[in-house]
């Protein structure tokens, strides 16, 4: 699956016609038309891009971005896209958390070359960021070795350490058990899957994950991070 966008727009058929083209370059997409629900999609999914119209009922683009900004803390990469083509309207986007600005109307090749370009950095800049990994409201900070959920520092062994790293270094990514084990474990250990297991279980029980919400079990394969 491609990565996952999130369109804002009051304007059914720009919804349309922006989720078609998008699926046909492999991209996963949700829609919806107002700022209530794009704040509580933000919130509850997964998203790795979201494109927001500046015009919307309700809870306006701005306003939208403020709350996802300063509010619920999160970085997910954001253009802005608007009817509006002043500079000030512009200014204010991109001073307020937007990544990039798109003025209506646009070519679905414009809008495209954007997000994939936005996507670049993004993934640049986690690259270099890996230092500190977030997932939801765990960090990991993997040169002072320390794990906080809500800000409160858990106490992991080394071993519980390298798996909650490896899982959110891959994050979405299914791993195996027999990988899981080779890479944090080494050869000695080949075989023994059970290991992984009793590790899987005592870490979900330090980071309070008690319903699946971060570490997905793969029957028949082994785990990922959601």
């Amino acid at each position: 699956m491609g990565k996952r966008i999130l369109v804002v727009d009051d304007e059914h058929h720009i919804l349309e016609l922006i989720q078609f083209n998008l699926e046909v370059n492999g991209f996963d997409v949700l829609t919806c038309d107002n700022g209530e629900d794009a704040v509580k999609i933000s919130k509850e999914e997964e998203i790795d891009l979201i494109i927001l119209d500046l015009m919307l009922p309700g809870i306006n683009g701005i306003e939208v971005c403020k709350m996802i900004r300063e509010k619920y803390h999160s970085d997910v990469p954001i253009i802005m896209l608007t009817a509006k083509g002043e500079e000030r309207d512009k200014i204010q986007g991109l001073e307020i958390g937007a990544d990039d600005y798109i003025t209506k109307p646009f070519s679905i090749g414009e809008l495209i070359a954007r997000i994939k370009a936005v996507l670049r950095r993004t993934e640049d800049k986690s690259k270099i960021n890996d230092k500190v990994i977030k997932v939801k409201n765990i960090v990991i900070d993997t040169e002072k070795h320390e794990v906080q959920r809500d800000n409160e520092i858990l106490e992991l062994t080394l071993k519980e350490f390298e798996l909650l790293k490896m899982l959110a270094l891959n994050r979405g990514k299914v791993l195996s058990r027999d990988v899981i084990l080779d890479k944090i474990w080494g050869y000695e250990y080949y075989g023994d899957t059970r290991t992984v297991d009793v590790h899987i279980r005592h870490l979900r029980k330090k980071i309070g994950d008690t319903s699946g919400e971060f570490i997905e079990t793969v029957r028949g394969v082994g785990y990922k991070m959601r």
